[in-house]
């Protein structure tokens, strides 16, 4: 089988997460993807542990397969040539420098690389822009999280706003602009050009308040911190069993009396108070304490295998280590294990994108800095004594 990507070039000049991640995600699909670093500093994220295994921070590894890696100092004449050589004949150039000017200085602008590669999907990933009042401001997912109006709602309501703990602005805006580039580059198929994304933390992570946003926009109704309870839908949260939390979505009115029927509650079928979706969600306050009592008196496994052919969506609260073990991952392949110059064997997160025809592959492991520098220049044409010389000067 062939890959999605295949004969499709990407370089990467970005570091830390959303920038890294999307590349990640064009590697899987088949893409060639160059990773271009600062010589003997790399990719900031080698830096952000611990842990550390082998000196590689588990984060960098977490976010950097099927990428081979180039050391190249782009601020020198000689580094910006070979990187202009690279991208005349790629597909795909992906940046995150937020200001024009640092843009220009380095030569990785996109009037200047168009020009060299009108077929160039151009990818520029910032926090706000390249246009706005924000626009050129430094963004972190952090900040993205909070000023997007997420951490507004996140955590009790009694609480202080919660920070997801994943950077989830960081990979949502990964995920946006694998689909830019994957719609650019069917584009392109259509017409012959490139053409360039503006692509930002803030706005890919204010995207995530679709309902929240609604209920303000068109019903003038502002969402508040509710913890686990869901503003819509009731029941559908978390409750504490004897040993551990569980989740239960409730969420049709045949799935209420599936519910009532399997546990036994068949009074609160009948009772006015919870008859409906509206009823209950006005009541919540009346019927949640009922189903604590209950859900508190037996074990999580108990509750689940009662629920089990009811239809409900019901499910454990797991740690990370019951996730990674989990059976229904280990059928379907999903931790990944790559063979690794330093570590041996290196595991991470499989790509939930299932492609029939052309699935994804995992070929390479994250890479040392600078392990692809000579293999990379050789195929532009340098010999070993220039490629000697670059190594000197600081150039890789």
């Amino acid at each position: 089988m062939t890959s999605l990507l295949d004969n499709i070039r990407v370089i990467d000049v970005t570091q830390a997460l959303a920038g890294p991640y999307c590349t990640m995600l064009l590697g899987d699909m088949g893409a060639d993807v160059i990773k271009v670093e600062t010589p003997g500093v790399g990719d900031q994220s080698r830096g952000w542990g611990p842990p550390f295994v082998e000196g590689e921070s588990t984060y960098y590894l977490s976010i950097n397969r099927n990428k081979r890696s180039l050391t190249l100092d782009i601020k020198s004449p000689e580094g910006q040539k070979v990187l202009h050589q690279l991208v005349a004949s790629a597909d795909v150039f992906v940046c995150n420098i937020p200001k024009e000017s640092s843009r220009q200085r380095a030569g990785v602008d996109v009037a200047t690389l168009q020009a060299l590669n009108p077929r160039l999907i151009y990818c520029l990933i910032s926090g706000y822009g390249s246009t706005g009042p924000y626009a050129e401001r430094p963004g972190y997912d952090l900040i993205a999280q909070g000023e997007a109006g997420l951490m507004s709602v996140t955590g009790e309501p009694d609480g202080e706003p919660i920070r997801y703990p994943i950077p989830i602005a960081d990979i949502t805006t990964g995920l946006y602009s694998t689909i830019g580039i994957l719609a650019s580059l069917f584009n392109r198929e259509r017409t012959g050009q490139g053409q360039a994304l503006d692509m930002t933390l803030m706005e890919s992570q204010s995207a995530w308040l679709t309902m929240l946003a609604s209920a303000l926009l068109n019903g003038g109704q502002e969402p508040q911190r509710l913890g686990n309870l869901h503003p819509n839908i009731v029941p559908y949260q978390v409750f504490k069993t004897k040993d551990k939390y569980i989740i239960l979505t409730v969420g049709t009115e045949k799935l209420w009396q599936a519910f009532c029927q399997s546990l036994g509650l068949e009074y609160l079928k009948t009772d006015p108070r919870f008859a409906t979706n509206k009823d209950r969600a006005k009541n919540r306050a009346e019927l949640i304490p009922i189903l604590d009592e209950l859900f508190s008196a037996q074990t999580a496994d108990y509750w689940l295998e009662k629920l089990k052919d009811t239809g409900i969506p019901t499910g454990p609260i797991n740690t990370i280590a019951d996730t990674l073990a989990h059976p229904q991952h280990r059928a379907r392949h999903f931790i990944v294990e790559l063979e690794h110059p330093l570590i041996g064997v290196v595991k991470s997160m499989g790509n939930p994108v299932n492609l029939s025809a052309t699935p994804v592959s995992y070929r390479l492991a994250p890479p040392t800095l600078g392990q692809h520098t000579g293999e990379v220049l050789a195929g532009l044409g340098y010999d070993e004594a220039t490629i000697a010389q670059f190594r000197e000067q600081g150039v890789v």
